[in-house]
């Protein structure tokens, strides 16, 4: 059992009572999801049990619980609409063609775990995930505002909420009720009642007590109903793929695999933080791409890491994959048993359970210092919010990505210009000897040392030839790499400008201190076949010497004045 990371029975006790809680917790919420994605409540269960069971076996964080999450549910609804409206008269085909899409974003992960993508989510910006999470717990609580009225809710973000006026204007009384009793026992009792929350979880209290109250006081009232739910294991869907719609399949694909990676990864690092542990990010993917995979195959919802479940689990006792795995297992129990039960769980009571979802997904904590927030980081969140909300979810943090990364490319390629100094008579911006002051001072202007800190990137390819072209009256330029580890191709080229236009304009050009992998690379470049061997120094004053000799510098002109002398200029 080696292949299964992390597994241990030395904490049996505690993983048997975190799956079970959390299989508990998960139930409503894996129905809720299921409503809401369109493909059904049992689709949310089917991803439960797969994705669970599958990434707990075969993923890189062993106290992790996966399963149909909200983002994934989301991206889903939209995937799932828009190939069945391409078949109207054949729901089938759609639903075949949007499963097929779930089969391979499977792929597509265990691809990205193979090419060991898995550490690249670290670079994503913290305001780009808090903007994309908040959008997405917006985007849940939209789409749960015709449901509470007892309406059937676009699947659409902006049709939905386009939609809400006629909701408001025509609500069903009976939805209202139970909605309302879900929401309160949803938000209160975690609140005021944390102890009995720990016992007996909100979500699962507020599905058993808005069922009970619609069975019981308004069985006739028309509230809408999950209604009649397969029960057992479903047989597996041959993929559908249609050639007109190959390159929209991969692109639908591509955003659920690289959605599912940010939301598992980031549970990842929420299930280390809880249990002092390090996960394996791209076995984690590996994991999750089987659950998935399989997931499609037998009609179930995508899913990633979740969260919430992951902290039940791991405050339940819950430490190695078993806890996961038995998650699985018991929505499998409930699935082959409890059908006719489900059956009867109005739609406002899922409603509810799933704004308070919405509402926990938010962001809340960046909020709450949005004062003392940067103002680029603020602008990026609003951005990503935005387009997350009302254009499109892979747009938002494709968008998030290319902003952040170009503010970012902003300000380190002003670090690097502003490490880059031009002098040509002594002072503080370089520190140099009191020999190479001396130097500086008596060849009055000649001479002008070029000096770069860091390494040096294409954003700062403009600002080294700037930096030279402050200057027009010298005899002999000394550019100084000492401290300069590396460069890249742009920057290269831009010094090997700045060396043909002093070269060009009859000046010496000297280098000094390049270190062997930046000489090699230089070398390599061309740049170092226009400059004499004997003008590429290892120290900066020998530089400064030999650069002071080129210009017949006459060192008896200052002979005396304790500043320069013709010793010094010597070799």
């Amino acid at each position: 059992m080696s292949f299964i990371h992390g597994l241990s029975f030395k904490h049996l006790r505690g993983d048997l009572y975190g799956g079970l809680t959390t299989a508990v917790v998960a139930l409503p919420l894996a129905l809720a999801m299921g409503v809401t994605s369109g493909a059904g409540p049992i689709a949310g269960l089917y991803g439960a049990i797969f994705v669970g069971f599958f990434a707990a076996l075969f993923g890189g964080t062993p106290a992790q619980v996966s399963g149909p999450t909200g983002p994934m549910t989301v991206v889903m609804a939209l995937i799932f609409t828009r190939y069945t409206t391409l078949y109207p008269e054949d729901p089938a085909t759609g639903a075949a063609l949007a499963f097929t899409v779930v089969m391979l974003g499977g792929l597509f992960q265990i691809g990205f775990g193979i090419l060991r993508l898995g550490r690249f989510v670290e670079l994503v910006p913290a305001s780009v995930v808090s903007g994309f999470m908040s959008g997405i717990g917006v985007l849940i609580i939209l789409l749960q505002i015709g449901p509470l009225m007892g309406h059937t809710s676009p699947a659409i973000p902006l049709e939905a909420t386009l939609a809400v006026p006629g909701f408001l204007a025509n609500p069903q009384g009976g939805a209202i009720v139970l909605a309302l009793i879900a929401l309160a026992i949803a938000f209160l009792i975690p609140t005021y009642l944390p102890r009995v929350n720990r016992l007996f979880p909100a979500q699962v209290m507020a599905l058993i007590v808005g069922t009970a109250v619609f069975m019981l006081l308004m069985p006739e009232s028309g509230v809408p109903i999950l209604g009649e739910i397969p029960t057992g294991l479903p047989d597996p869907q041959i993929p559908a793929i249609m050639l007109t719609h190959v390159a929209d399949m991969i692109v639908s694909a591509v955003m659920l695999a690289a959605l599912g990676t940010i939301d598992s990864l980031l549970t990842s690092l929420v299930a280390d933080n809880l249990t002092r542990t390090h996960h394996k990010p791209d076995r984690e993917l590996i994991g999750q791409g089987i659950g998935n995979t399989i997931a499609g195959l037998f009609g179930g919802l995508p899913g990633a890491g979740a969260t919430m479940r992951t902290a039940v689990n791991i405050k339940a006792g819950g430490q190695t994959p078993l806890s996961g795995a038995l998650h699985a297992l018991i929505l499998l129990a409930i699935v082959l048993g409890a059908g006719s039960f489900a059956s009867n769980i109005p739609k406002a009571v899922l409603a509810g359970i799933l704004v308070k979802v919405g509402v926990d997904i938010i962001d809340w904590n960046t909020l709450k210092h949005i004062r003392t927030t940067p103002l680029a980081e603020v602008f990026i969140m609003v951005t990503v919010f935005l387009l997350t909300v009302f254009v499109d979810l892979i747009m938002a943090v494709s968008a998030g990505m290319v902003i952040a990364s170009m503010l970012f490319l902003k300000h380190m390629t002003d670090l690097q210009v502003k490490s880059i100094t031009a002098v040509n008579e002594p002072d503080d911006k370089v520190p140099l000897t009191e020999y190479e002051k001396a130097i500086l001072h008596a060849t009055h202007g000649k001479i002008l040392l070029y000096h770069a800190k860091g390494p040096l990137g294409f954003g700062a390819a403009k600002g080294m030839m700037r930096r030279l072209a402050d200057f027009k009256q010298f005899d002999a330029l000394v550019v100084d790499l000492t401290d300069v580890p590396a460069m890249d191709f742009t920057s290269c080229r831009a010094l090997d400008d700045m060396i043909d236009n002093t070269m060009t304009t009859n000046r010496q050009v000297f280098i000094v201190g390049m270190r062997p992998e930046l000489k090699e690379f230089l070398d390599t470049q061309g740049v170092l076949e226009k400059i004499e061997p004997m003008n590429v120094h290892g120290q900066r004053a020998t530089a400064l010497c030999a650069a002071a000799r080129s210009i017949d510098l006459n060192p008896d002109r200052n002979r005396g004045s304790g500043k320069f002398s013709s010793d010094q200029v010597s070799p």
